[in-house]
Protein backbone atom coordinates (compact mmCIF):
# COMPACT_ATOMS: atom_id res chain seq x y z
CA UNK A 1 0.00 0.00 0.00
CA UNK A 2 1.40 3.42 -0.92
CA UNK A 3 -0.97 5.71 0.39
CA UNK A 4 -1.71 5.18 4.78
CA UNK A 5 -5.56 5.27 5.41
CA UNK A 6 -7.55 7.74 7.46
CA UNK A 7 -7.77 5.73 9.68
CA UNK A 8 -4.21 4.63 9.99
CA UNK A 9 -3.35 8.16 10.55
CA UNK A 10 -5.88 8.43 13.57
CA UNK A 11 -4.87 5.31 15.25
CA UNK A 12 -1.39 7.00 14.85
CA UNK A 13 -2.09 10.44 16.16
CA UNK A 14 -4.27 9.36 18.91
CA UNK A 15 -2.27 11.02 22.22
CA UNK A 16 -3.89 11.70 25.73
CA UNK A 17 -4.26 15.25 26.49
CA UNK A 18 -4.43 15.55 30.41
CA UNK A 19 -7.79 17.02 31.53
CA UNK A 20 -6.32 20.12 32.83
CA UNK A 21 -5.66 21.09 29.05
CA UNK A 22 -9.22 20.53 27.84
CA UNK A 23 -11.72 23.48 27.75
CA UNK A 24 -14.66 24.03 25.61
CA UNK A 25 -16.35 23.80 23.28
CA UNK A 26 -17.10 19.99 24.05
CA UNK A 27 -19.30 17.86 21.88
CA UNK A 28 -22.27 19.11 20.42
CA UNK A 29 -25.86 16.72 21.27
CA UNK A 30 -24.86 15.20 17.99
CA UNK A 31 -21.66 14.60 18.38
CA UNK A 32 -22.14 13.05 21.42
CA UNK A 33 -24.46 10.25 20.07
CA UNK A 34 -21.58 9.88 17.70
CA UNK A 35 -19.48 9.62 20.34
CA UNK A 36 -21.71 6.58 21.90
CA UNK A 37 -22.75 5.19 18.78
CA UNK A 38 -18.84 4.41 18.02
CA UNK A 39 -18.32 3.61 21.23
CA UNK A 40 -20.67 0.89 21.26
CA UNK A 41 -19.37 -0.90 17.85
CA UNK A 42 -16.94 -3.12 19.81
CA UNK A 43 -16.87 -6.86 19.81
CA UNK A 44 -19.72 -8.42 22.35
CA UNK A 45 -20.04 -11.80 22.21
CA UNK A 46 -23.37 -12.69 22.72
CA UNK A 47 -24.57 -9.05 22.06
CA UNK A 48 -25.18 -8.28 25.53
CA UNK A 49 -24.14 -4.55 25.67
CA UNK A 50 -22.10 -5.41 28.85
CA UNK A 51 -21.47 -1.90 29.42
CA UNK A 52 -23.42 1.63 29.36
CA UNK A 53 -22.73 5.30 29.37
CA UNK A 54 -22.97 8.07 32.04
CA UNK A 55 -22.75 11.90 30.88
CA UNK A 56 -21.34 14.61 33.32
CA UNK A 57 -21.93 18.26 31.99
CA UNK A 58 -23.22 21.04 32.39
CA UNK A 59 -24.85 21.74 36.21
CA UNK A 60 -24.96 18.07 37.01
CA UNK A 61 -21.25 17.93 36.65
CA UNK A 62 -21.14 20.61 39.66
CA UNK A 63 -23.87 18.98 41.53
CA UNK A 64 -22.07 15.19 41.54
CA UNK A 65 -18.76 16.77 42.57
CA UNK A 66 -20.88 18.20 45.56
CA UNK A 67 -21.69 14.82 46.16
CA UNK A 68 -18.08 13.58 46.06
CA UNK A 69 -16.82 16.67 48.49
CA UNK A 70 -19.85 15.69 50.79
CA UNK A 71 -18.82 12.33 51.12
CA UNK A 72 -15.16 12.73 52.00
CA UNK A 73 -15.95 15.34 54.27
CA UNK A 74 -18.55 12.97 55.94
CA UNK A 75 -15.68 10.45 56.40
CA UNK A 76 -13.00 12.76 57.27
CA UNK A 77 -14.10 15.89 58.57
CA UNK A 78 -10.50 17.03 58.65
CA UNK A 79 -10.46 16.75 54.64
CA UNK A 80 -8.25 19.79 53.20
CA UNK A 81 -10.33 22.35 51.94
CA UNK A 82 -8.38 22.31 48.59
CA UNK A 83 -9.05 18.39 48.44
CA UNK A 84 -12.73 19.47 48.72
CA UNK A 85 -12.34 21.82 46.43
CA UNK A 86 -11.08 19.38 43.83
CA UNK A 87 -13.73 17.14 44.51
CA UNK A 88 -16.25 19.80 44.20
CA UNK A 89 -14.72 20.53 40.67
CA UNK A 90 -14.01 17.07 39.17
CA UNK A 91 -16.94 17.06 36.92
CA UNK A 92 -16.54 20.88 35.97
CA UNK A 93 -13.29 20.92 34.67
CA UNK A 94 -14.03 20.00 31.47
CA UNK A 95 -17.34 20.09 29.09
CA UNK A 96 -18.39 16.35 29.40
CA UNK A 97 -16.76 13.35 31.69
CA UNK A 98 -18.69 9.85 29.89
CA UNK A 99 -18.17 7.55 32.29
CA UNK A 100 -18.59 3.77 30.88
CA UNK A 101 -20.31 1.49 33.25
CA UNK A 102 -18.87 -2.41 32.91
CA UNK A 103 -22.31 -4.61 33.43
CA UNK A 104 -20.30 -7.37 33.41
CA UNK A 105 -22.21 -10.69 35.20
CA UNK A 106 -22.19 -13.93 35.09
CA UNK A 107 -23.82 -15.20 32.12
CA UNK A 108 -24.91 -19.35 30.83
CA UNK A 109 -22.61 -18.88 27.88
CA UNK A 110 -20.72 -15.76 27.52
CA UNK A 111 -17.33 -15.92 30.12
CA UNK A 112 -17.53 -12.49 32.60
CA UNK A 113 -14.09 -11.65 31.68
CA UNK A 114 -15.05 -11.38 27.72
CA UNK A 115 -17.97 -8.89 29.00
CA UNK A 116 -15.44 -6.52 30.95
CA UNK A 117 -13.32 -6.73 27.62
CA UNK A 118 -15.72 -5.45 25.73
CA UNK A 119 -16.09 -2.59 28.46
CA UNK A 120 -12.58 -2.12 28.00
CA UNK A 121 -13.01 -1.63 23.59
CA UNK A 122 -15.91 0.56 24.28
CA UNK A 123 -14.50 3.26 26.17
CA UNK A 124 -11.12 2.93 23.99
CA UNK A 125 -13.61 3.30 20.92
CA UNK A 126 -14.99 6.24 23.02
CA UNK A 127 -11.26 7.54 23.26
CA UNK A 128 -10.75 6.99 19.21
CA UNK A 129 -13.78 8.56 18.62
CA UNK A 130 -13.24 11.98 20.35
CA UNK A 131 -10.12 12.16 18.27
CA UNK A 132 -11.92 11.28 14.72
CA UNK A 133 -14.20 14.66 15.91
CA UNK A 134 -11.36 16.86 16.17
CA UNK A 135 -11.51 16.91 20.43
CA UNK A 136 -8.75 15.28 23.15
CA UNK A 137 -9.61 12.95 25.74
CA UNK A 138 -8.48 11.46 28.60
CA UNK A 139 -9.11 7.97 30.23
CA UNK A 140 -9.57 7.87 33.87
CA UNK A 141 -10.45 6.05 36.85
CA UNK A 142 -9.16 7.43 40.07
CA UNK A 143 -10.34 6.91 43.61
CA UNK A 144 -14.15 7.55 42.47
CA UNK A 145 -14.05 4.07 40.23
CA UNK A 146 -13.08 1.81 43.17
CA UNK A 147 -15.22 3.12 46.27
CA UNK A 148 -18.77 1.62 46.52
CA UNK A 149 -20.00 4.40 48.04
CA UNK A 150 -19.02 7.39 45.50
CA UNK A 151 -19.95 4.84 42.35
CA UNK A 152 -24.05 4.55 44.00
CA UNK A 153 -23.77 8.36 44.11
CA UNK A 154 -22.79 8.62 40.62
CA UNK A 155 -25.26 6.14 39.30
CA UNK A 156 -23.80 2.73 39.43
CA UNK A 157 -26.40 -0.32 40.43
CA UNK A 158 -25.17 -3.29 41.93
CA UNK A 159 -23.06 -5.72 40.93
CA UNK A 160 -21.71 -2.62 38.10
CA UNK A 161 -18.32 -1.19 37.95
CA UNK A 162 -16.90 2.07 36.41
CA UNK A 163 -14.35 0.55 33.29
CA UNK A 164 -13.80 4.75 33.54
CA UNK A 165 -14.22 7.92 33.05
CA UNK A 166 -13.35 9.82 29.74
CA UNK A 167 -12.96 13.36 29.62
CA UNK A 168 -13.33 15.29 27.05
CA UNK A 169 -12.92 18.42 25.59
CA UNK A 170 -10.80 21.06 22.77
CA UNK A 171 -7.31 20.67 23.46
CA UNK A 172 -5.29 23.95 25.08
CA UNK A 173 -1.73 22.39 24.30
CA UNK A 174 0.15 20.18 21.64
CA UNK A 175 -0.13 16.35 21.86
CA UNK A 176 3.28 15.42 23.32
CA UNK A 177 4.13 11.49 22.16
CA UNK A 178 5.69 9.46 24.74
CA UNK A 179 7.94 6.44 24.90
CA UNK A 180 6.31 3.41 23.21
CA UNK A 181 7.61 0.12 23.59
CA UNK A 182 9.97 -2.01 20.90
CA UNK A 183 7.94 -4.33 18.90
CA UNK A 184 10.44 -6.80 20.00
CA UNK A 185 10.23 -5.95 23.73
CA UNK A 186 6.40 -7.14 23.16
CA UNK A 187 6.27 -9.32 20.41
CA UNK A 188 7.30 -13.14 20.38
CA UNK A 189 6.80 -16.07 17.25
CA UNK A 190 5.22 -18.68 18.93
CA UNK A 191 7.00 -22.18 18.14
CA UNK A 192 6.41 -25.80 18.44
Amino acid sequence: MSDTPDALTLLETRRTISTVALTNPGPTDDQIRTLIRIASRVPDHGKLAPWRFILFRGAASAAAGEKLAHLLAARDPATPEDRLAFERNRFTRVPLTIAVVSKAGPHVKIPEWEQVLSAGAATMNLVLAAHALGFAAQWLTEWIAYDAEAGALLGLKDGEKFAGFVTVGTPTTPPVDRPRPAYDDVVTEWQA
